[in-house]
């Protein structure tokens, strides 16, 4: 039994000490995203580095002795300070977000990437048509999640692309008086849409993976490129941009659009069964995310249910700023 005890002993010193190696190695590696594309791929995984710093410290500091303990715990430290350096201004802007009751006259505008894999898409479809939203942005829209994509057509009289080829869809109750898409290289299209109270424009779009570094970054300046072309003031953004808030490429876009990013902390991916061979309890990545410009206030920012597809949808809810 004594044998057996320090071997679990070493096993568990051992995962400590890995844990904080790889821990801190790999966040201050990702510090280094400021400067280089490829080490900024390491930081939308800042969550994993984050965890494996309380691994270590937590494993280390109940399971070690004297100087081993110390050089555990150190290394937990660094590999949570680090990665508290990426995500804590982002964790402090959920903290300060204040909900409020919507109102009949607030725009409801929905974020969805509806996944071409979607294994439940009438239940994707049936929740969509529940939440009454004005505009539906939705990627990936063909596939199995084709059957959502023609539910909303019956459903919502306006829409930004009449072929079958776009990517993303813009669906919208009030009617849109020009619509297009963004140049080649990212998949984009944007409706400016009849309001009342004075028209605004919708773009969305739908970013490739951070892998290969380089590619994100181009998309990026090119959507910033797309958004000038319309009144700041008045203009929303959404979209699948496969990078997260603690990221440095989504914290330059988020500078270089000036627009109030909406959603702060809010895990969208993966969700449900997300791939042949896993299935995801819950999200840990932000990665879908909405914009807006000075014209508007967000009054809600949630996130939907698991409903088929390997995004959970986002729901924003705006109120116009009076004039």
């Amino acid at each position: 039994m004594r044998l057996i005890a320090q071997l679990l002993s070493l096993l568990v010193r051992g995962t400590a000490l890995m844990l904080g190696l790889l821990g801190s190695l790999l966040a201050l590696a990702s510090l280094g995203g400021a400067i280089n594309p490829k080490l900024d791929a390491l930081t939308h995984i800042t969550p994993l580095w984050l965890a494996m710093g309380i691994g270590a410290v937590l494993l280390g500091g109940l399971f070690a002795r004297e100087a081993e303990r110390w050089v555990m715990v150190a290394l937990g430290v660094v590999a949570i300070s680090a990665s508290g350096v990426l995500m804590l201004p982002e964790l402090r802007q959920a903290w300060r977000f204040k909900p409020e009751a919507a109102a009949p006259s607030d725009l409801k505008v929905i974020q969805f990437n509806a996944w071409h894999e979607n294994y439940a898409p009438e239940q994707s479809l049936e929740w969509l048509l529940a939440q009454n939203a004005d505009v539906i942005v939705m990627a990936e829209g063909g596939g199995s999640a084709w059957a959502i994509n023609k539910g909303l057509r019956a459903t919502y009289p306006y829409m930004s692309c009449k072929s079958g080829r776009c990517e993303p869809w813009i669906f919208s109750r009030k009617k849109v008086i020009a619509s297009g898409t963004v140049q080649k290289g990212l998949p984009g299209a944007w409706a400016t849409i009849e309001d009342p109270a004075g028209s605004f424009t919708v773009l969305g779009a739908h970013y490739v993976w951070p892998v290969p570094a380089g590619r994100q970054q181009a998309q990026s300046a090119m959507l910033v490129k797309a958004a000038s072309a319309f009144d700041p003031r008045t203009l929303i953004v959404t979209g699948d941009f496969n990078s997260t808030p603690w990221s440095f490429t989504l914290k330059r876009q988020d500078k270089a659009l000036a627009l109030q990013r909406l959603t702060r902390a809010l895990p969208s991916w993966p969700s449900g069964q997300f791939s042949r061979v896993a299935t995801a309890p819950a999200p840990f990545l932000p990665i879908d995310h909405v914009y807006a410009g000075a014209d508007w206030r967000a009054v809600k920012v949630e996130r939907g249910p698991a409903i088929g597809s390997d995004h959970r949808p986002i729901v924003v809810t705006l109120r116009r700023q009076p004039k």
